[in-house]
């Protein structure tokens, strides 16, 4: 076990620390409160994130394939060169996810 650190992306503020085997566990524990977290280039393959608040987090980056992202607060969270392949979201989050990673579809 190691001390891992959760830090906000725009404070460098600690949002949370805990002894923990990896960021993974510590994300998936701590998943209500994520807003705003640094978590860019982190491995989360297969993460359960539903009900998630990362509003306004850092992803860009991070591996997210497989991870269940349904119900996650997406909103000005930052998705940009994340790995989704296979990632779970529920209808109501498609635009969420796409203004997420800077996606616009014209009509």
């Amino acid at each position: 076990m190691k001390k891992i650190q959760i830090k906000n992306r725009y404070t460098d503020e600690i949002i949370v620390e805990m002894e923990a085997e990896s960021i993974r566990e510590v994300v998936e524990k701590n998943r209500a409160s994520l807003s705003g977290a640094d978590l860019s280039w982190v491995d989360l393959s297969g993460a359960k994130l539903y009900g998630a608040d990362l509003s306004g987090a850092d992803l860009s980056g991070a591996k997210l394939s497989g991870a269940d992202l349904s119900g996650a607060k997406l909103s000005g969270a930052d998705l940009s060169g994340a790995k989704l392949s296979g990632a779970k979201i529920k209808v109501t989050q498609k635009e969420e996810l796409l203004k997420s990673l800077s996606i616009v579809i014209e009509g």
